[in-house]
């Protein structure tokens, strides 16, 4: 039974079962503002469904960091909407995320972890498993577009054996 989760570099390749990167590298843009701004379009797309539900932004504020190698214990997922992370002050963090065994749990056994380059945000798809956010720094902020409204949006998974996330 594996119990280590190796972390790797961040790629829109190998992330895609997930969700998207959002980064500029190997992205076209179009000039605009009398060409002083490169815009780079519809990197990612939130997804929300559900009553009274609209997309929001906040702004989520880490206070301590955390150290390679560590466990984890559980996985969150949102079912109504989508979640994407944007570091503020181009810091690396750490993305884990399952596929899914069926409905209502993940497969502990498809379990991964990624690392940034600082300059990269994801979005998680609609109902994807993940972990909460970790930070390698503390103090550090990220701009999140989540779904807001009502009704229930997030399920907790406890696994049933902790796994080490290493390098």
């Amino acid at each position: 039974m594996r119990k280590n989760i190796q972390i790797q570099p961040l790629t829109q390749a190998n992330f895609a079962p997930f969700g998207d990167v959002i980064e500029k590298d190997n992205h076209d843009f179009f000039p605009i503002n009398q060409g002083l701004t490169e815009r780079y379009h519809a990197l990612s797309l939130a997804q929300v469904s559900g009553e009274n539900a609209a997309v929001g932004m906040s702004i989520f504020h880490n206070l301590c960091a955390t150290e390679v190698p560590f466990k984890i214990d559980m996985l969150e997922r949102h079912p109504c909407g989508s979640q994407s992370f944007i570091p503020l002050q181009q810091q690396k963090f750490i993305i884990i995320v399952a596929l899914p065994m069926d409905q209502t749990q993940p497969d502990e056994q498809q379990i991964y972890a990624f690392i940034t380059n600082g300059k990269q945000g994801v979005t998680y798809r609609q109902g994807v498993w993940h972990h909460p956010l970790i930070t390698l720094e503390a103090e550090s902020d990220f701009l999140v577009v989540d779904r807001i409204g009502e009704g229930k949006n997030c399920d907790v998974y406890h696994l049933t054996q902790s796994k080490w996330v290493v390098e």
